[in-house]
């Protein structure tokens, strides 16, 4: 989990991310004012979770930037601690917050061994 965490720091500073744990999963938490279900996407490959978020920004007509310093992008590829079930995360967006699950695999979990007469 750490390389995870030192990624998360190396994020911009205007992105403010958290990284929760229970016993079954890690919980990406991910401010992005202004971003919905469908301005966010996200996926796997390998051991690796890259995000992409994109939001718009309503200038009033009267007004122009004088600063801007609001990014209106995100990518990012984060490595997964490799307790981590690929095909389990899931992710929602809620008033700009992006939360992804990423759930671990059973320590517990057992696969019968098939064994056969040589």
């Amino acid at each position: 989990m750490s390389a995870l965490r030192d990624a998360l720091s190396d994020l911009p500073s205007a992105v403010f991310a958290d990284l929760l744990e229970s016993e079954s999963a890690y919980l990406l938490v991910i401010d992005l004012p202004g971003a919905t279900a469908d301005t966010v996407e996200a996926h796997t490959e390998g051991h690796r979770l890259s995000i992409e978020a994109r939001r718009a920004k309503d200038v009033p007509t009267d007004f122009e930037y004088v600063s801007e310093e609001r990014s209106l992008f995100l990518d990012v590829d984060l490595p997964l601690p490799p307790d981590v079930k690929a095909d389990g995360i899931s992710g929602t967006v809620d008033h700009g917050v992006l939360e992804i699950t990423l759930p671990k695999t059973s320590e517990t979990e057992t696969e019968s061994i098939p064994i056969e007469d040589a």
